[in-house]
């Protein structure tokens, strides 16, 4: 068909692709591309489908659940503030909240829809005091692991249900941040401990806490340390090697494994820098501005989990870690969900 005078014709859609069926029972040649004859039929629409997708996305809204593992003290919960710029955290949903250091390693969670741009997001953050903070740590990272398994377990059930939820509610954890204090030296045993055993089951994300107390010299010694420790361990941590999917995705992701751990700084506290307001930490010195990267690296950490991969670690965690559990958990049949995702066999920690 010709162009009416004066409209502009549209861009030539990419080539399609089709199957063909394989005839008595054969197998199916394989697809073979179709390019739309604009000429002879107009415009198909199949772009469309990216705004169909959108709406829907929009109307359901979005889930997003993130864990915070460390021990008292390294400003989790301040952290978490600064990341959604709300108070977010158990502690800042708790009224005059007094923190006593728990006798065993709770998990508390607390949820909050939030809204920005029309874009509504189910916001969970999963709290774990008492990691961390005892004489004896042995195996400290149990409960940890076994509320991880408990959400999958969930989430199994209602899938295999007869009669399944439309949308099945998805409170499995997608994201763990691993706070790792600022030594300045190597890992913990029990740094090394949690990050191997739940690097098989969930995204870690470790992230150096308080990283102010460090010079920058300190801190690049000590990120460089750590990821030398995690190579020799054989510890996975996210964005994983493996699950990169092409050429571009391997260069963004590299970027970002040369960064970890991320060297952070949490504040809810504005000040005036240059005439603008900005969040920091005020000390004898100065400010550190939480979102100039010549002050710390929270912007990278926000950048990696809001704005560039929140999409990507909810594929992980169902297509690889859960696909995982599920595949292991019904080939064991009945058998106690402690055995098969990771929970046998014990470490003695000091």
């Amino acid at each position: 068909m010709a162009a009416s005078a004066g409209l502009v014709p549209r861009a030539e859609p990419e080539e399609m692709t089709t199957e063909t069926p394989g005839q008595d029972g054969g197998v199916a040649r394989p697809p073979t591309r179709v390019k739309p004859n604009l000429d002879a039929f107009g415009y198909v629409g199949i772009d469309a489908v990216l705004e169909q997708m959108r709406r829907k996305a929009m109307k359901q809204g979005f889930e997003f659940n993130i864990m915070v593992v460390g021990q008292s003290g390294l400003g989790k919960s301040t952290l978490v503030n600064t990341l959604f710029k709300s108070p977010v955290s158990r502690k800042s949903c708790t009224p005059n909240h007094e923190e006593k250091i728990p006798k065993t390693v709770e998990i508390k969670s607390v949820s909050h829809v939030i809204e920005e741009k029309g874009v509504k997001m189910k916001l969970t953050v999963i709290d774990t005091p008492g990691f961390g903070d005892q004489i004896n740590n042995n195996n400290c990272w149990e409960p940890v692991l076994k509320y991880i398994n408990d959400q999958y377990e969930k989430y199994l059930a209602e899938e295999v249900n007869i009669t399944r939820k439309k949308v099945i509610p998805d409170s499995r954890v997608h994201c763990c941040i691993y706070f790792i204090p600022a030594t300045g030296h190597s890992l913990r045993l029990l740094d090394i401990e949690f990050m191997k055993r739940l690097g098989k089951v969930v995204n870690i994300v470790p992230v150096i806490a308080k990283s102010d107390t460090l010079t920058l010299e300190e801190r690049q010694a000590f990120k460089k340390k750590i990821r030398e420790q995690l190579e020799t361990q054989g510890i996975s941590i996210y964005p994983h090697k493996e699950h990169d999917e092409d050429e571009e995705d391997r260069s963004v992701n590299n970027k970002i494994r040369e960064l970890m751990p991320f060297a952070v700084v949490g504040s809810d506290k504005d000040y005036l820098v240059n005439g603008r307001k900005t969040l920091g930490r005020k000390t004898k010195w100065g400010i550190i501005e939480i979102e100039n990267v010549a002050h710390c690296e929270f912007s990278q950490l926000r950048e990696l989990l809001i704005r560039s991969h929140t999409q990507d670690l909810k594929e992980v965690t169902s297509c690889v870690h859960y696909e995982g559990y599920r595949v292991l958990r019904l080939s064991e049949g009945g058998k106690d969900v402690a055995s098969v995702n990771g929970l046998a066999g014990k470490e003695q920690l000091a």
